[in-house]
């Protein structure tokens, strides 16, 4: 397995952003931290759950960040598959060429 580092992004339904916070939260042994911003999705595979998104033309969605292993990725990704299957997550990884913090001695 690659030790490359890697950016998993999910994006999913706002109303699964507690659910899916709790669940990142109790896979210590593979996500040690993530960003998440809100963000309205469009496009016709969004899905639209309430009248407000109908009325507003698009569905209000959670972004997720997690930078890990490739290997560690993907290993998450199965995780995910089975615990939110139709939830309808929709994911990418691209590399990280390079991660720290400005002041942890590594610049």
């Amino acid at each position: 397995m690659s030790a490359q580092s890697v950016c998993l992004t999910l994006v999913a339904a706002r109303g699964l952003r507690q659910e899916l916070f709790d669940y990142l939260n109790e896979q210590g042994d593979i996500v040690s931290g993530f960003t998440a911003s809100d963000a309205a999705g469009h496009g016709p595979s969004v899905r639209l759950h309430t009248a407000a998104e109908r009325v507003k033309g698009h569905g209000d969605q959670i972004i997720i960040r997690i930078i890990l292993r490739n290997d560690a990725a993907r290993q998450l990704l199965g995780c995910l598959k089975a615990s939110f299957a139709g939830a309808h997550l929709v994911f990418w990884v691209t590399p990280v060429v390079e991660f720290g913090a400005l002041d942890d001695g590594n610049w």
